[in-house]
């Protein structure tokens, strides 16, 4: 079975078990790691369904499709290889339906939710929608919800992680335009968050991505709330850490695009053993974040907001 993949065929893997299969294969085309780190597949999947959101418009899509991953000597050369972006694990969470436009002037909420998927997600908000869900039902303001637009590759993962940045960039300079009162809040899983950290902070100089600068302080000053959930970018010892992990990701950040400045208004999700977050081993400490840190998370996104 793991020879197959190697060789770039077809997984449709519903389980932790089949998913450490594919991390295997997948470890061959991150730049810079080589063919053998056992390590890989930057996000997760998740039925989507609809939630409690105050945003409209269209949000959801299928979970528990298969796709295919390639691990190659070729694909290690060129970086990321050619693999299929389709894996879904369903059952992991629920999915806030999410408009995919933000606000408009004149119609402004108290505060708008941005949230960026992870790899391989359905179009819409994914496995951390549910966050935004309990946010949106417990507080007593006007919030809306809004998905990052990008394509969330596994494969070619970093063109993938340039367009969310740009994605990102352009929803949050919009939303600023419209609405400079109103107050952000960002929430991103897997390569969402590494997406969020690229848009605040740039992502510095850091071989196979694209480069790119933080997004301006007009702008990023109206973000009050960031809540990273299993970061590739994760650097352990930062006063926002939330989680167990005292060891780096697979693409830290360094001094050139560190997340100080946004430290008070950050929490970090990731836990010992995450492939990802703290290159570890364990794709099922990778998937955990929003069961058991949704209600933290959502008090701390509560308190920054204003209830």
């Amino acid at each position: 079975m793991r020879k197959r993949v190697a060789l770039g065929g077809a997984v449709a893997a519903v389980t932790v078990g089949a998913l450490l299969v594919v991390q295997n294969s997948f470890a061959a085309t991150i730049p810079g790691l080589g063919a053998s780190r056992q390590s890989a597949q930057t996000g997760t999947g998740a039925t989507t369904g609809s939630g409690a959101s105050t945003g409209s418009g269209s949000g959801s899509g299928t979970a528990a499709r298969s796709g295919t991953a390639a691990g190659s000597g070729t694909a290690a050369r060129n970086g990321f290889g050619a693999a299929g972006s389709g894996l879904r694990f369903s059952g992991l969470g629920g999915s806030t339906r999410a408009a995919t436009t933000g606000d408009q002037a004149g119609n402004c909420p108290d505060a708008h939710i941005v949230v960026t998927r992870a790899s391989t997600e359905a179009p819409g908000t994914g496995i951390i929608g549910s966050l935004a869900t309990g946010v949106t039902r417990a507080s007593k303001q006007k919030i809306t919800v809004e998905a990052t637009d990008y394509p969330a590759l596994l494969n070619p993962y970093p063109p993938s992680v340039a367009a969310g940045t740009k994605a990102l960039t352009k929803q949050l300079t919009d939303e600023v335009t419209n609405c400079p009162d109103t107050k952000i809040v960002v929430m991103g899983y897997s390569q969402g968050a590494h997406v969020i950290g690229d848009v605040l902070a740039g992502t510095g100089r850091v071989a196979g991505f694209t480069q790119s600068a933080a997004i301006s302080a007009d702008v990023s000053d109206k973000v009050v709330a960031v809540v990273l959930m299993g970061d590739p970018r994760f650097v352990p010892g930062k006063s926002f850490n939330a989680g167990t992990s005292r060891t780096r990701g697979l693409f830290p950040r360094g001094n050139d695009a560190s997340l100080d400045a946004f430290a008070a208004r950050t929490q970090s999700f990731c836990d010992t053993g995450d492939t990802f977050c703290a290159s570890g081993a364990s794709v099922a400490v990778h998937l955990s974040y929003t069961r058991k840190y949704n209600s933290v998370a959502q008090d701390f996104i509560l308190s920054k907001i204003g209830g």
